[in-house]
């Protein structure tokens, strides 16, 4: 099986790089040609998978999702009417375990881990109604 690979061009496309190959093959004498598009990152059942096999694009994507969802619930989660009790275990389970979601998958660097815990601790501080020159510590509002 003879292969051979030309680049075509490459250019960018949604803030991803798209690389166009094509290839010439060989199969049992027979000849085709092909155009593949090589990408530098994509969505695969719904998480972000890059070429370099960092989390990074995966955090991003799974930190503008926890984003989304507490927008959704800003309403219940900061109504001084129900207990404070009740919006942390509504915060943990939907807005938390949507962040969360495959990233037992995720090669986490300490960068990685930093934004998950920033995204989180400016949620909770919302959520409490706390401002940071409150200086009220991180530890004592997830208590």
């Amino acid at each position: 099986m003879n292969v051979t690979v030309i680049l075509n061009r490459q250019h960018v496309r949604d803030n991803m790089t798209i690389t166009t190959l094509a290839t010439d093959f060989q199969v049992n004498g027979n000849s085709a040609s092909a155009n593949l598009e090589v990408m530098d990152k994509f969505c695969y059942l719904g998480d972000m998978l890059s070429v370099d096999g960092n989390a990074d694009a995966a955090v991003k994507a799974r930190i503008r999702i926890e984003w989304n969802k507490f927008r959704q619930l800003v309403p219940l989660l900061t109504n001084r009417d129900i207990s404070l009790i009740r919006r942390g275990r509504l915060y943990s389970s939907c807005v938390r375990s949507s962040m969360l979601h495959a990233s037992e998958t995720w090669p986490v660097r300490k960068e990685n881990d930093v934004a998950l815990q920033r995204a989180d601790i400016r949620m909770v501080r919302w959520m409490c109604n706390v401002k940071v020159k409150d200086r009220v510590p991180s530890k004592e509002l997830k208590d």
